[in-house]
């Protein structure tokens, strides 16, 4: 199984809370879609021709791409790689720019999954976060997405926002909730430092993330997720039985996947490739016939690091018998002591050669892993 990211890194507004690579120059969009097309087809042998199932534009902002532009990256897509009859496609998306023509249009040309950046439903706070559509604009999205057609779509919410209790949150959840999405991803706000709110924080003019408010709203989201019917298969990801992003998962499981676009990664099982975060050298290099990117070499106790961080995040946990097979490790006999404790703390189990956090080892999640990483010799 292997994935294909493209990544379309243009924004209308940056974001205060993110670092994504993005410009604001959408003048260049044609441009851009033109050099990912050629390195769509320079990097076809990157995955060894191995089938594609799963396809995911993401940046940026994807929802900016035009129907001429999806054509003619997907015609690309199904003409130079193995793409299985039955592939996973999606298309990251604000509310604003979404009406429905454009839905009918992505849906035409192949996407079946949408991921929309709701964030919040409070407009005070989408203000705050700089976002560039209200709570009305987001519920009208999501119907005419439906309309449209799409039945697998994804609503992100970002919790820990800043308030002197949990109201707002509560009727962000009732709100998605009502809504019914197959699939939620919600994440703790992060002040990144190349951020606006990361230079708020650095004068004084934004508080720090307060950890124990973080991990209430977090409790919080797991009780109304669990009630209604939503897996978290992953820390921040919850599914509707069979929902389960198969992109993501793929990463999570330690699959192959190649990057196509400016700062996009790929990984090939046996080294990871990071593309150059600039859009003009990006541009420059697809145009002498070659993408700059940098070569990330991993370690075997880097792959295996990576491998207990990620595998440790989700609902099916870490595969033991993966890393005595792979990388010849035995991390039960290795970890004993520790993991014994963490058994007594009831924040692990083992479950048929799985390694698995429970809902109170969850809040530790980077923690736990990190004390299990295999040092270097």
């Amino acid at each position: 199984m292997a994935g294909l990211y493209i990544h379309i890194p243009f924004c209308k507004k940056a974001c205060h809370y993110c670092d994504f690579h993005f410009t604001q120059s959408l003048g260049q969009i044609d441009t851009m879609v033109d050099a990912i097309a050629e390195e769509l087809v320079m990097q076809s042998d990157f995955l060894g021709r191995d089938t594609i199932y799963t396809v995911y534009f993401g940046g940026g902002t994807p929802s900016l791409l035009e129907g001429p532009h999806l054509k003619k990256l997907m015609r690309i897509i199904q003409h130079e790689y193995a793409l299985s009859s039955n592939p996973e496609i999606t298309l990251e998306a604000n509310p604003d720019d979404l009406d429905e023509a454009k839905l009918s249009t992505f849906f035409d040309h192949g996407v079946n999954r949408l991921s929309i950046g709701v964030q919040s439903f409070n407009d005070d706070q989408l203000k705050w976060m700089n976002r560039q559509h209200t709570s009305q604009q987001a519920m009208d999205t999501f119907y005419l997405a439906r309309q449209a057609g799409f039945e697998n779509i994804s609503l992100d919410l970002i919790y820990a926002l800043p308030s002197d209790n949990h109201d707002n949150w509560l009727r962000d959840l009732k709100m998605i909730t009502t809504l019914r999405p197959e699939h939620i991803s919600s994440y703790c706000l992060t002040i990144e430092p190349k951020t606006a709110f990361g230079n708020w924080l650095a004068k004084g003019k934004l508080k720090a993330i307060d950890e124990d408010f973080a991990a209430d709203q977090f409790e919080i989201l797991l009780e109304i997720m669990n009630k209604y019917g939503y897996d978290q298969y992953e820390i921040s990801n919850f599914a509707q039985p069979g929902y389960e992003s198969q992109h993501n998962s793929a990463y999570w499981k330690d699959e192959k996947y190649l990057g196509i676009g400016p700062s996009a990664h790929s990984y090939n099982g046996k080294f990871r490739k990071a593309n150059v975060a600039n859009n003009a050298k990006y541009l420059k290099g697809v145009e002498e016939g070659k993408v700059s990117f940098e070569v990330i070499t991993l370690s075997p106790e880097d792959q295996v690091n990576e491998y207990i961080l990620t595998s440790l995040r989700t609902k099916w946990g870490c595969d033991l018998d993966l890393l005595k097979a792979k990388y010849h490790l035995d991390l039960l006999s290795i970890k004993e002591r520790y993991l014994q404790k963490l058994t007594q703390q009831d924040l692990i189990f083992e479950d048929d050669g799985f390694l698995v956090l429970t809902d109170q080892g969850k809040l530790l999640a980077d923690k736990i892993a990190s004390d299990l990483f295999i040092e270097s010799d």
